[in-house]
């Protein structure tokens, strides 16, 4: 499988986190910013890191970045500029573009320039903060259309020590197990540590103990009923 490659432009801390990651898993990044120092401190992590005003089309051209299999345009602090910088990477025609946008006005914008991937990450984080705050027995959550959702939910007291067979997840809950994290003592160098491992496909005699992270899917209500009865 050939390497794939792509493109952050705005070297925030959500771009850098972004390049970084694609970095360590093994594509090939380039690294975009207007600032000189920001570049320079991701250099070393990244495969390529340019300063460059990525509102100047012909600057853009010069990295071949139309080669990319997807653009990240992180740029937070100026959305001028990263409207800009979309409608180039747009006339370019960049075979993927993802955009970010602070707030519902900036994405009903780059929806109407025809950006169809869009993320909002402090929005994002806010509802999982929320969430969590709310509902303290639920870990990450995968916010999915149709009001679904993937959560992680500490095994609430009223199911712990049953299997699922027992529990009926699906047909009294409405919802899907996809896994469980079971949390295991192992010893290392002598000291009995906690490691936690996910038990991959569960069966329906599975037991769940209250130490246990289960990872299910359904539509959010039916969740949160789910862990009000049973906490």
């Amino acid at each position: 499988m050939a390497q794939q490659r792509f493109t952050v432009i705005g070297l925030g801390l959500f771009g850098t986190e972004i390049a970084k990651t694609l970095a360590k898993r093994g594509s090939e990044v380039l690294a975009i910013d207007v600032n000189d120092e920001k570049t320079k401190n991701i250099q070393d992590d990244v495969a390529y890191a340019v300063s460059l005003d990525a509102t100047d089309i012909k600057a853009l051209q010069a990295q071949n970045i139309d080669n990319s299999d997807a653009v990240v345009v992180a740029i937070g602090e100026n959305f001028e500029s990263l409207l800009l910088c979309t409608v180039h990477l747009l006339d370019l025609k960049v075979k993927r573009i993802i955009a970010r946008a602070r707030g519902p006005l900036q994405r009903m914008i780059l929806k109407k320039l025809g950006v169809t991937e869009i993320l909002s990450p402090e929005i994002e984080v806010s509802t999982v903060v929320a969430e969590q705050l709310i509902h303290p027995s639920i870990g990450s959550f995968l916010q999915l259309p149709d009001d679904y959702e993937i959560a992680e939910v500490k095994t609430p007291r009223g199911i712990a020590n049953r299997s699922l067979e027992d529990i009926k997840l699906r047909d009294k809950y409405k919802l899907n197990i996809i896994t469980v994290e079971r949390e295991t003592e192992v010893q290392i160098d002598g000291e009995t540590v906690k490691e936690k491992h996910i038990l991959g496909i569960p069966r329906s005699t599975t037991m769940l103990y209250e130490t246990d992270t289960i990872i299910v899917f359904g539509r959010t209500k039916d969740i949160k009923k789910f862990i009000e009865i049973n906490q």
